[in-house]
């Protein structure tokens, strides 16, 4: 593994915090709602950067990144993302993006054509056109109530199928607590409306326009963003690849670290 660089880029009303590490072409990683750059699996970050220079960046107000506690809507995380983008001197990056981070980048790649080289959406959709989940389960995912530990169970139950979740509550329940017990209530409302917002906009019929290279992967079990989403998605991008992972959650390259790093690295790898 090479050796990992840190940093920060100062932007509109924010300081961004982002890391460097792998080897390769860059591959920006864009992270989920309430998510920092420390939660992507270690197994399925180390597999991606023993062929690529990962940048992984913290959305503004979380994690190793700070902001002035304004409200923001997707195109300006998509905004921040590009600043790192340009301060660190990279020309036609890859772009990776998770979830909520599924809809920065899709904002990246029509907003700034020029400055991406491909394009990987993992568990997302395009926005006003898309399968919802039930009231339940997005009032599950906003719930920040109780204990970290109890909000730590509530959140592996969302992103998992019950025995992959428990499981995983038992190894890293600890690691995850401690998470929670960092996140701030302000921020997390902040980007819960920016999501809100999306879902009456979105990229809509402007997905069509996307000219980048994209490979779209859900796992066939989730239940945060249905993976019927997924097809629409490959539908709407033109050239756009499409994998399904069997009993996979929403987090599912937690599931399966080492064959959806593969495959990206081989999408990647494609000229």
């Amino acid at each position: 593994m090479a050796t990992q660089s840190a940093g920060t880029v100062h932007v509109n009303g924010a300081r961004i915090g982002y890391r460097r590490t792998g080897i390769g072409h860059p591959l920006l990683i864009l992270n989920g709602f309430a998510a920092t750059s420390t939660d992507w699996d270690p197994t399925f970050t180390d597999r991606l950067a023993s062929s690529n220079e990962l940048i992984l960046m913290d959305n503004r107000g979380i994690g190793s990144s700070s902001d002035n506690g304004k409200a923001f809507e997707i195109a300006q995380l998509a905004d921040d993302a590009a600043c790192v983008v340009e301060a660190l001197g990279v020309a036609g990056v890859n772009v990776l993006g998770w979830s909520m981070g599924g809809f920065i980048a899709q904002t990246f790649a029509l907003e700034y054509p020029h400055a991406i080289k491909k394009l990987i959406l993992l568990s997302t959709d395009s926005g006003a056109d898309a399968d919802r989940a039930a009231h339940a389960v997005w009032a599950q995912l906003l719930d920040i109530s109780g204990t970290p530990q109890e909000q730590a169970r509530r959140l592996l139950t969302l992103l998992f199928p019950s025995d992959v979740a428990e499981s995983l509550y038992q190894q890293y329940g600890d690691v995850i607590a401690a998470a929670r017990a960092r996140l701030h209530p302000d921020l997390v409302n902040r980007q819960a409306a920016a999501m809100d917002a999306w879902h009456r906009t979105g990229a809509g019929d402007r997905l069509r326009g996307i000219t980048a290279p994209v490979l779209i992967a859900a796992g066939s079990e989730d239940i945060v963003i249905p993976p019927s989403n997924a097809l629409k998605l490959v539908n709407a991008i033109p050239n756009a690849w499409l994998a399904q992972f069997p009993r996979g959650g929403h987090a599912f390259m937690a599931q399966y670290p080492q064959p959806l790093a593969d495959l990206i690295n081989s999408f990647l790898a494609l000229d």
